[in-house]
């Protein structure tokens, strides 16, 4: 079985982790964990723009923090499922739920696995549910795992 694991990592990410951590898989199944990071558009030409330098270096920080989600993500799984198992890890530019379906049909994933924010209807609106998406668009199936901690908060990003 191949199993995508997209992360962001956020608690709703770390859920989904130790979600697939506890459970028993069929014998030589696959783990892949990827997170997307969005590349940062010069919205114009204009003198009032930030310099190219600038756009690297918000590329840099995010793909940065995409590594770091990825690399935590491996290492527990790993610990979980042993060393010997399966796993793997990406960094991928794009924006989240294209860059998910896009992995997973090309990987031929069995199963995509993420977190759900918990977004209310407003948050939602604005910044959009990744995870709604991929459900809606998967060719595969999708499981959307909710973090139990009720006192998290929602942040805007």
């Amino acid at each position: 079985m191949r199993v995508l694991i997209a992360t962001d990592g956020s608690p709703c990410s770390e859920a989904a982790i130790k979600e697939i951590s506890l459970r028993p898989w069929p014998e030589n199944s696959e783990f892949r964990i990827i997170s997307a990071f969005r590349i940062p558009l010069n919205p114009a030409p204009e003198a009032w723009a930030l310099q190219p330098e600038c756009y690297a270096e918000i590329e840099r920080a995010e793909r940065d923090e995409a590594q770091k989600a990825v690399t935590v993500a491996c290492a527990e799984l790993r610990k979980a499922k042993g060393v010997s198992s399966d796993v793997s890890g990406q960094v991928l530019p794009g924006s989240p739920h294209p860059v998910i379906l896009d992995e997973a049909e090309s990987w031929k994933a069995d199963l995509i696995v993420l977190g759900s924010h918990g977004y209310g209807t407003w948050h939602r609106l604005i910044l959009g549910s990744v995870s709604q998406a991929v459900v809606l668009h998967a060719k595969c199936s999708v499981e959307v795992v909710r973090s139990c901690d009720k006192s998290m908060k929602v942040k805007a990003a």
